[in-house]
């Protein structure tokens, strides 16, 4: 679920979450929420005091454009996040500029030593797919994969 910025500025986001989990039947939380690394570097002390409390909820965290903002990779390795989205930017690129492909790879090698799973976005080409695999990239999402599925549709579509 992506989080909005007014949502993450919210002072009782972490107990809206809380409650929203709670009013849930499953017994073990089932939800990642997506944010931006430029959102999250606005206000980067209070939102890891965030994330925390929400990965204390048993939520994962996923870091959205990764590589897109002003992030600090000191930063990075403090934040409490469990996925690290690769911007479609980047792998869009990949085939064609190999700074594109160096960057891409770097990203992957860095989240995997930080014990993150990454995330590519964007995926068009069977080309791209391919490398992203050769670079040991643990999930990709993109048209190649499946175009948008409608909400009413999404049980059909995962059985």
């Amino acid at each position: 679920m992506n989080v909005s910025a007014r949502q993450l500025r919210d002072q009782n986001f972490v107990q809206d979450v809380q409650l929203a989990l709670a009013s849930q039947e499953c017994m073990e939380p089932a939800l990642e929420l997506e944010i931006t690394e430029s959102l999250v570097m606005e206000d980067i002390e209070c939102n890891i005091a965030r994330l925390k409390a929400l990965r204390e909820l048993g939520v994962t965290i996923a870091i959205d454009d990764f590589g897109t903002g002003y992030s600090s990779l000191n930063y990075l390795a403090q934040l409490p996040a469990d996925t690290l989205k690769i911007d479609r930017t980047f792998v869009a690129g990949m085939n064609i500029r190999p700074e594109s492909r160096t960057i891409v790879s770097a990203i992957i090698s860095l989240a995997h030593s930080l014990g993150l799973k990454v995330v590519a976005e964007g995926v068009e080409t069977k080309e791209q797919l391919n490398l992203l695999r050769l670079l040991q990239c643990d999930e990709m999402q993109g048209f190649l994969l499946s175009l948008p599925v409608a909400p009413d549709k999404v049980d059909r579509f995962l059985s």
